[in-house]
C-alpha cells in the first residue's frame, strides 16, 4: 500500500483510510509509539494497548481459584 505525505494545516501527515485503521485495530484518539529505524530510515508505528484493569485481574484470579479449588489445595 502506498500513501503520500500531504499538508495538514502547518504540518505534514499521512491520512489513513478506514480499512487500514481496522486492520491495525486502531481508532481516532488511540496513542501510537513512533520509532525510527536508523539503518533504513523506516518509520514504525505501534499502537499502545492498555493492559487489563485491576478489577479484571482480580475477577480472573477469583474465577481460577473457584474453578480449580481442589487442585490448588492438593498443590498446597
Amino acid at each position: 500500500m502506498t500513501k503520500t505525505i500531504c499538508k495538514i494545516g502547518n504540518s505534514q501527515g499521512i491520512i489513513f483510510d478506514t480499512a487500514l485503521m481496522d486492520l491495525a485495530r486502531v481508532k481516532v484518539g488511540d496513542q501510537l509509539d513512533v520509532t525510527i529505524i536508523n539503518d533504513s530510515g523506516a518509520i514504525m508505528l505501534m499502537p499502545i494497548r492498555k493492559g487489563p484493569s485491576k478489577k479484571e485481574v482480580k475477577g480472573a484470579i477469583k474465577k481460577v481459584m473457584k474453578d480449580y479449588r481442589r487442585t490448588l489445595r492438593k498443590l498446597a
